[in-house]
């Protein structure tokens, strides 16, 4: 995966916080079994600490200014992106975030952005205070993103994951696929608190690892607005492994048997191995969010 090196990254859509303090200091995520418990649910992604029941209910969900606010000075250029993670993940939302934009004007709609929060061991948010140990989420309550970076690391080491740039790629478009959903009104399906391979808490999930795919097969086409270029120069079969092996890594009846030994589908709330890897394939092949359609 290979960004354009001359092009500007815009900052303004990530909010870098890695090395601040959470006003309150507490949150009830994280430690002994309950952190254990986050951990394998949050690594499904897109669950909010909120939907744990993890949530400390701190009232001053407001990052303090960050002492390491690194991304506003080392991210300028598409160069930056080729070289750092950090750098990297802004390009990501930039593509991602443009690719949307286009394809709701194109629809006659409206995108409203997101801002993702680059965060370490623990941030608060409008869903609650949370650790690292939940993982990457969307919180519909600020309509942000939130990512602690160690996460990647986490995804190769814990789950077997083969990791590279574009199964980090992969995890900001599937979170950026339930900002998506809950634009267009069908994030709060999966507030019914059934679980099971059936539930409508596995099929937004779905359908957020299909918007994933809808945007890796626009992002070497859709243009940048600053250069009027795609940011996105490369994206490879190789890379697309790499998106797909992630998806696998994090399926329910993965964690399930590498963390309880056995497979319960009537738990299941994102999905199996297989049916991550479906759903990516199809919006990937297809280009096309009507083919994402998993509540049909």
């Amino acid at each position: 995966m290979q960004f354009d090196d001359d092009a500007d990254l815009d900052t303004s859509e990530v909010q870098d916080v890695r090395g601040s303090r959470i006003p309150g200091g507490r949150a009830t995520v994280g430690g002994g079994i309950v952190g254990i418990i986050a951990l394998i649910l949050g690594l499904l992604f897109g669950v909010g600490p909120d939907q744990l029941g993890l949530s400390s209910g701190c009232p001053d969900t407001s990052p303090t200014a960050s002492t390491a606010a690194q991304v506003e000075q080392t991210c300028r250029t598409g160069r930056d992106a080729n070289t750092r993670d950090d750098c990297r993940i802004v390009a990501v939302v930039n593509s991602v975030q443009d690719y949307w934009k286009q394809e709701f004007q194109r629809r006659r709609g409206t995108y409203t952005p997101a801002r993702t929060v680059l965060f370490s061991d623990r941030i608060g948010t409008a869903c609650g205070s949370a650790t690292s140990a939940v993982g990457p989420f969307y919180c519909p309550g600020d309509r942000q993103v939130y990512l602690d970076l160690g996460f990647f690391d986490e995804l190769r080491t814990e789950f077997g994951s083969s990791g590279g740039p574009f199964a980090q790629a992969y995890v900001v478009a599937h979170e950026y696929g339930h900002h998506v959903q809950d634009l267009m009104g069908t994030l709060g399906r999966s507030q019914d608190g059934r679980t099971g391979a059936n539930s409508n808490s596995v099929r937004v999930e779905l359908q957020a690892d299909c918007y994933a795919g809808v945007w890796a097969h626009h992002a070497t086409t859709t243009p940048d607005e600053s250069t009027g270029r795609p940011l996105v120069t490369s994206l490879t079969q190789a890379d697309i492994r790499e998106g797909l092996d992630a998806a696998a890594a994090v399926g329910d009846d993965r964690i399930q048997e590498k963390f309880q030994g056995r497979v319960t589908p009537e738990s299941w709330t994102h999905g199996s191995a297989a049916q991550r890897r479906q759903w990516f394939t199809t919006g990937f092949r297809s280009g096309d969010m009507a083919h994402c359609d998993t509540f049909r």
